[in-house]
């Protein structure tokens, strides 16, 4: 998926008050689809200059295996129409963690256990963050 610099979304976060950011307009649009579905706690992690992997984590919770599994849903269905699609996604079914890897960016979609767990945040504790504000 090529990289599209000339397209960005500006966002700005109740919880850093005016700060604005700009993103990708992919990653934008899958924090929106995230919070269509009531996902809470979406964070953006910007990984550039830190890790070779990719870009930025998107990582978000729902309340449930079911839930977490239509945020997933949600985000590659909607995506898709715009014509951007997953090179790989993991995880889906069983609702726990889903994983969405769209090369420039990832996005994880836990249960608020397995989150707690892999504390993804913590271990990419060098990368500037952005914290959506809840729906």
């Amino acid at each position: 998926m090529p990289r599209s610099k000339s397209q960005s979304r500006s966002v700005s976060s109740a919880k850093t008050g005016s700060v604005s950011i700009d993103l990708p307009a992919e990653i934008g649009r899958a924090v929106e689809l995230a919070l269509e579905l009531k996902a809470h706690d979406v964070t953006v992690l910007d990984l550039r200059g830190i890790s070779t992997a990719t870009d930025y984590f998107v990582v978000a919770s729902g309340t449930s295996d079911v839930q977490v599994k239509a945020i997933a849903d949600h985000v590659v269905e909607e995506l898709k129409k715009e014509g951007v699609r997953p090179a790989h996604s993991e995880g889906v079914r069983g609702g726990r963690w889903a994983l969405l890897d769209y090369i420039d960016f990832v996005v994880h979609v836990f249960h608020p256990q397995a989150r707690a767990f892999y504390q993804l945040e913590n271990l990419w504790g060098d990368a500037p963050r952005w914290e959506a504000p809840e729906a």
